[in-house]
C-alpha cells in the first residue's frame, strides 16, 4: 500500500513564498515519476510539476519560472518550492505517485 503524505499548505500574501513536501512510503520511490497536481473549486485538477525517476521535470506554463520541483530519494520525499504567489494559484494541492496514486491534497490560499 502506497501512502503519501503532505505537508506545508497554508495562508501566504501575494508574492509569497511557500514550499510543500509529499512523504511517499511503501514503494521503492526512486522508480517512479512523482507530481503536484492541483483543484480549484468548479475546475478540474491539472497537472503543476512532475518529476521523473531520471529528474527530468516539467511545468504547466502558469507556473514556469515561480515553481521549482524536486525529489530527495535518500527521504522518499518530493517537494514543490512555490514563489511569486498569485491569488490564482489558489486550489487543494496534491502529490501524485505514478501518474495515478493520489495523496489527500493540502490547501493554499493566496490572498492579502
Amino acid at each position: 500500500q502506497v501512502q503519501l503524505v503532505e505537508s506545508g499548505g497554508g495562508l501566504v500574501q501575494p508574492g509569497g513564498s511557500l514550499r510543500l513536501s509529499c512523504a511517499v512510503s511503501g514503494s521503492i520511490f526512486r522508480l517512479y515519476t512523482m507530481g503536484w497536481y492541483r483543484q480549484a473549486p468548479g475546475k478540474q485538477r491539472e497537472l503543476v510539476a512532475e518529476i521523473t525517476s531520471r529528474f527530468t521535470t516539467n511545468y504547466t506554463d502558469s507556473v514556469k519560472g515561480r515553481f521549482t520541483i524536486s525529489r530527495d530519494n535518500t527521504q522518499n520525499t518530493v517537494y514543490l518550492q512555490m514563489n511569486s504567489l498569485k491569488p490564482e494559484d489558489t486550489a487543494v494541492y496534491y502529490c501524485n505517485f505514478n501518474r495515478g496514486f493520489w495523496g489527500q491534497g493540502t490547501q493554499v490560499t493566496v490572498s492579502s
